[in-house]
């Protein structure tokens, strides 16, 4: 037997393991994220279903890497309509640095929050 065959009908190659094949398959190299990594996670523990389709269909890490984006971009708009809302200025990060900081890091954690129910644990 071959230690390594070519099936013409799906274009991919097999590696012999003892008694079976398995397809060669290289994980692409994406940067999944932060956000990413956090829906890995979710998805594996809690739709395992949808983590085996993506696998099987090699599209998990070009997923994980679309939801990071969508993360990312609802993380820094909501920061930024939140900051204008609230009215923290740079002139409040000069004046009471302090106050900035704690505002800021309530708007980053509720931020977090809203970004996972509406783009993580979905």
């Amino acid at each position: 037997m071959e230690k390594y065959i070519y099936d013409e009908s799906n274009g991919l190659w097999y590696k012999r393991d003892g008694d079976y094949y398995i397809p060669c398959q290289k994980l692409p190299e994406i940067n999944i994220g932060i956000w990413g990594e956090r829906y890995l996670t979710y998805i594996r523990e809690h739709k395992k279903l949808l983590h085996t389709k993506l696998m099987i269909n090699g599209t998990l890490y070009t997923h994980l890497a679309e939801i990071n984006q969508q993360a990312e971009d609802m993380f820094s708009e909501l920061v930024n309509q939140m900051k204008t809302a609230e009215g923290i200025t740079e002139q409040l990060k000069a004046k009471d640095q302090m106050k900035w900081v704690q505002r800021m890091n309530n708007i980053r954690e509720r931020v977090i929050e809203t970004v996972y129910s509406n783009v993580v644990f979905i």
